[in-house]
């Protein structure tokens, strides 16, 4: 006969393994989800564009950003992050990123939303470089699962230009 002990240990491993097989089959089953997300956002008005002291530009933007992320949202999601960021080239880098707004969307129900703001971070390169500068808008998104690994995608808005001269 097998002591208590062993019965025990059996019975949580066998217990154990169940549950990180279900685990994985849900995770897997979430890859079946092919989110169609959709997002605009508008360019309101430049409120200032200056040169600091220290010599960078400065930027700051009035927005309306607007997106339906609903399909991000299946049983396995937790949250979605969600940020807004300008793109653009300068001749240093082929790639500058700025995050102007973030958000955590916690549910589906806030998953359709229309937020006018203005830039919830500062828009600054360091120089000269910004002055009639095209740069794209890019609403990225992580989103969170309760279990399995995270997914991040992203949908680009381009055609943005700053200003020829400081206002």
């Amino acid at each position: 006969m097998h002591s208590f002990g062993y019965r025990a240990n059996a019975l949580l491993t066998f217990a154990v393994t169940i549950l990180a097989l279900m685990c994985a089959m849900a995770s897997i089953s979430d890859n079946f989800n092919h989110p169609t997300p959709s997002a605009h956002v508008q360019v309101l008005n430049i409120n200032w564009f200056q040169k600091q002291p220290n010599g960078n530009d400065e930027v700051s933007m009035t927005l309306n950003v607007s997106a339906d992320l609903q399909s991000l949202f299946t049983w396995n999601t937790k949250q979605v992050f969600v940020f807004l960021a300008a793109e653009y080239e300068t001749p240093k880098n082929s790639l500058n990123q700025i995050s102007l707004w973030d958000g955590i969307i916690p549910s589906k129900e806030h998953a359709k939303f229309l937020i006018h703001t203005s830039n919830k971070y500062r828009f600054i390169d360091q120089g000269s470089n910004l002055r009639g500068k095209e740069f794209n808008l890019t609403l990225h998104w992580h989103v969170m699962p309760k279990t399995g690994k995270m997914f991040a995608d992203k949908i680009v808005i381009p055609g943005y230009r700053l200003p020829e001269e400081y206002r």
